[in-house]
This record gives structure tokens, sequence and C-alpha cells, in this order.
């Protein structure tokens, strides 16, 4: 079946339907992904709601999908533009075409578009939203019209949990504020021994401070960050009560919110498994998981509260803070990777020892 995608802006970009098709058509933000592998790991990221995700690397589908590869309970994008999908993947473990997959999930594909021109135009002309549409051809103004009047919702509502719920048993205990969290957080959390309490996004402060923390974890997930309005006054509640606090992606702006900062919409965003960013302590880089299109304004913290901790190397932006006297960090990129290199795993090692120094020194007084 023919299908196009169509941009506010009125540009079409032409190719066949696969997966499910959108008998009404599917709005969404236009974003595109620079990773050349991944992409069941991207499609079930919550960060990802609301969009339409463009996969630049031109081969998509080749190994199939696999559940246990699922980064949450479903697939979250609002379509999947390709260049060329794989009917036939090959894999010794046998898995499932892309086509199937996305058509159980209810979400349109669209292969044989020109990705290269089209992330041209979103690099240059930046974020979009679009339109996709399947059958046979409607009036591209009439589809850029519906693109312009979509509105993505309250997308952190729709992909948090619905109620708290206890992921792992251990030391020291993690409650962890699902905001879209990829499933990896919490599992590489309980691999390092931590129990982990998964909450809503609705969670107060005083239903987090119940669980009795030894930290809390700000997880990833979609949208302007300024409009979860809520999470700041819980944040500096936990600030207040000098609990250990590790942001990130979204976690990181709202933690940069709490303390003062101002974020801004980026033109196009960083998404991919390839983006170099530097620590500025040591000097030393590492190549991150990047899935955002918003960031923290440099110059809108207070130097002499918050540090910045790492830089993008593409761009200079704020890829990461500390608190100069509170036990609380953050970073832009995803160190759960998923897909993606696990140079900064580490860091949940660093969180945990600021939660176990709080639990010493909770068990002495």
């Amino acid at each position: 079946m023919e299908g196009r995608l169509v941009l506010e802006d009125g540009s079409s970009y032409e190719g066949e339907v696969f997966g499910a098709a959108p008998a009404a058509g599917a709005c969404g933000e236009v974003v595109f992904n620079t990773g050349m592998t991944g992409y069941q790991e991207v499609l079930t990221d919550p960060s990802y709601a609301g969009q339409i995700v463009v996969m630049t690397y031109p081969l998509i589908g080749n190994y199939g999908t696999a559940q246990d590869e699922a980064e949450s309970r479903r697939p979250w994008v609002r379509g999947f533009v390709v260049r060329e999908y794989c009917e036939e993947p090959s894999h010794w473990g046998g898995r499932g075409p892309l086509d199937a997959y996305l058509r159980q999930a209810g979400i349109c594909g669209l292969a044989g578009v020109d990705t290269r021109s089209l992330t041209r135009h979103l690099r240059r002309f930046g974020t979009v939203r679009g339109v996709l549409h399947s059958g046979p051809a409607a009036d591209p103004q009439a589809l850029a019209e519906q693109a312009r009047a979509w509105r993505p919702g309250d997308l952190i509502a729709e992909v948090s949990a619905p109620a708290a719920s206890e992921f792992s048993k251990g030391s020291p205990h993690v409650v962890l504020v699902d905001y879209g969290a990829k499933a990896n957080i919490a599992r590489t959390l309980a691999a390092l021994g931590a129990g982990v309490t998964i909450v809503p996004a609705s969670a107060t402060a005083d239903q987090l401070l119940a669980f009795h923390p030894d930290g809390v974890l700000l997880s990833n997930g979609p949208g302007d960050p300024r409009v979860v309005r809520g999470a700041l006054p819980v944040i500096q509640t936990l600030l207040a009560e000098r609990l250990p606090l590790f942001g990130i992606c979204l976690g990181h702006q709202l933690l940069g919110l709490a303390l003062g900062g101002r974020t801004e919409k980026m033109l196009f965003g960083h998404r991919g498994v390839n983006h170099p960013v530097v620590d500025l302590r040591t000097g030393r880089g590492a190549i991150t998981t990047q899935n955002h299109g918003y960031a923290l304004l440099a110059g809108s913290l207070d130097p002499g509260l918050v540090e910045i901790t790492h830089k993008n190397l593409n761009d200079g932006s704020i890829e990461g803070l500390r608190h100069r006297s509170l036990p609380a960090f953050s970073v832009q990129y995803h160190p759960e990777a998923c897909p993606g290199p696990g140079d900064s795993y580490p860091l949940f090692d660093d969180f945990l020892d600021l939660c176990r120094a709080r639990r010493t020194k909770a068990a002495a007084r």
C-alpha cells in the first residue's frame, strides 16, 4: 500500500506502508535517530512517545525483533520511517519480522523514503510535526493542516507506571521515579545489588519519602520539561532532605529546573548511540546514547551552586551537572544504553556509593 509522510510545512515524502495502516493518519513530532542498530529499543523507549521516528541508517529490521529486547511494555512511537526494511530477518534466535511487530502494536511504518533528504530537511529547518497517511492520495495541504493542528497531550501520564511496584530487593534502596523510564535503568540498579521501587511520575514527596529510600533516581521521559510542573516542588523537597539524587535525560532537565536553571528546545535534538561527551573534571571522553529535544541553557545555573560536569563535543551543550554541596547529580544522556555503548555504566556505581554513604550515616545516628 502506498503512503506518505507530510510535514506541517507542506513537504511530502512518499513510500510504502508496512506495519499497521493509519486509517485517519498518525500525527506526531518528526525526529531522526542516527543509530545503526537498536531499532526495537528505540521503538519501545517511552521518551519517543508522541514522535514519528526517522532512522538515518538505510537498512532496518535485518535481525528481527524479540520481546526480551523491549525497553518498556509496548512501542510508543507514533510512526516509523525507514529507507528499506528487511522482510526476511536473519538471526540465530529465529526472531519475528519488524512488520508483524509494528502491526501488532498498531503502529504505521513507511519504507522506501529518501531518509537522507528528509533528515537534511529536519537538520535545516528543525523538528516539525507531521502526519503519516496511507491509501489513496489525499490533499497534501489538508494533511499539512492536520499536522499543524496536532498537539501531544500529557505524554508522561501516558507512559508512566500506573502505581508503585517493587522491582527488586536489595541494598541500598532506590526509588525510581518513572517519567517514562527505560527498563534497563531498573535492571542495571538491580544487577548492582540495589533494591528498586518504581513509582509513578505523579507521586508526591510524602509518598516518595514513605518508602524510606536511600536515594531517588529521576528517569528519562518524553516531552517538554517545563510542562512537568508538579515535579519541581517534589525534587526541591528531596534536595532539602539531602537525599542522593541521580537524574537521567528528562530527570536531568527537571533537576536543573529545580535548581533555578532554564531549558530551551533544540533545533533538532540529539537522538542516537554515537554522541561524544567529555567529562570536564577528568578530560575523558565517552560515546553516549542520547534521546532528547530540550537542553539546559548554559549560563542559567548559578555556578556557585551547580558545577557543569559534562559537555557535548559536537555542539557544546550541557551534558551533566552536580550540586556543589548536596549529593545530587545528573546527565543528559543515557548511561543505561540499550541501545548503545556501556561507557557510562560507572555512573550507577557513583550514585549507589552516595546511597550507601547516606545509609551508613543513618545507621550511625
